[in-house]
């Protein structure tokens, strides 16, 4: 395996091309070439011709690990405003991707786009629904998409919840709606068919089963909505626009609007905003699903004294959590 060594002197980064072997139980390190301090100057096609042998099969790797330090360094020398939701690195990593996307991505051709597109759209789908306990996998679910295969031994519930969530998000790409009470709905609606014959917001209590928190009371629950949707409206300026995003996400699940599919609608909801302000979309995975409740619960404090408060000390490991899984998503998808 061969990959980019980063060592720091002194506040200066220092690139090593470097390979390793495995030869027992113990792994051989040997450094092939020093890179210098300039992650710009690094020529992966150079090395590649130099070291073709050694680097053909981690060629994907060291670029994935190029493009996103070269972007890094790129949105470091850009000025930033203070954020007391985000730290200065994580501002960095956010707008790296941005630059990554508005300038690389959204450049390339429309086809390779919407394959790209399609292949987020298929993660995104299994993730979002698996986390809710949908036992569909990634390939299966590619043959469900591709060739309307539909797999052995899974329900016809799972089934529509994946094709709901791939009509839903190409329904929204189609046209960026603002978001708006009808929106919300619809979206729900939309993932719910054939799942779930309760349209609209509840109008019953209900009680999360292993959860702390309680959701909104049924005859409040419209009003709160609306509260949220007034209190999006009126901060669109004033938070990054993926803090925005992931804390409506959180204040959204505490209203709990619906009878069901309020994570699956959520997280819709959630790159929706990121799309409306020019942000590509993020995924959070089934891997790391009891990170994401535990990052949601603890959230719960911000919200103890109002549906509206934003303490960032709350948001903290949620904003942490959701960071991670942005970088995570973008650059292992978004990448060609």
């Amino acid at each position: 395996m061969v990959y980019i060594h980063v060592k720091n002197v002194r506040g200066k980064k220092y690139y090593t091309l470097r390979m390793s072997v495995r030869k027992g139980n113990q792994v051989i390190t040997k450094d092939l070439c020093n890179l210098g301090n300039d992650v710009f100057k690094i020529d992966l096609d150079k090395l590649e011709k130099k070291y073709k042998n050694n680097i053909r099969k981690s060629y994907k790797t060291l670029k994935n690990f190029l493009d996103r330090n070269i972007y890094l360094e790129k949105a470091k020398k850009e000025k930033l405003k203070q954020d007391s939701h985000l730290s200065k690195e994580q501002q960095s990593e956010i707008k790296a991707i941005l630059l990554h996307y508005k300038t690389n991505f959204l450049k390339l051709d429309k086809l390779t786009q919407e394959e790209v597109f399609d292949n987020f759209v298929l993660n995104f789908a299994v993730n979002s629904t698996s986390i809710e306990g949908n036992t569909i996998n990634l390939k299966e679910a590619s043959d469900l998409f591709l060739k309307e295969k539909i797999p052995k031994n899974k329900t016809l519930r799972e089934v529509y919840d994946l094709k709901n969530t791939k009509k839903v998000v190409f329904m929204l790409k189609e046209k960026l709606s603002k978001i708006t009470e009808e929106l919300v709905i619809k979206i729900h609606d939309m993932l719910l068919e054939g799942i779930d014959e309760r349209k609209g917001f509840r109008i019953h209590e209900i009680k999360i089963f292993g959860q702390p928190f309680k959701p909104s009371p049924a005859r409040y629950v419209k009003a709160d909505v609306r509260v949220l949707l007034e209190w999006y409206n009126k901060n669109k300026t004033k938070f990054n626009p993926f803090v925005l995003a992931t804390l409506f996400h959180h204040k959204f699940e505490k209203i709990h609007p619906f009878s069901d599919g309020n994570g699956r609608t959520g997280r819709v909801l959630m790159n929706h905003i990121l799309n409306l302000e020019g942000y590509p979309s993020t995924i959070i995975t089934k891997r790391f699903r009891d990170d994401y409740i535990s990052a949601m619960n603890t959230a719960d404090k911000a919200i103890t004294n109002g549906l509206l408060n934003t303490n960032s000390a709350d948001y903290k490991k949620l904003i942490d959590f959701s960071v991670l899984e942005f970088k995570g998503s973008y650059w292992d998808i978004f990448l060609v």
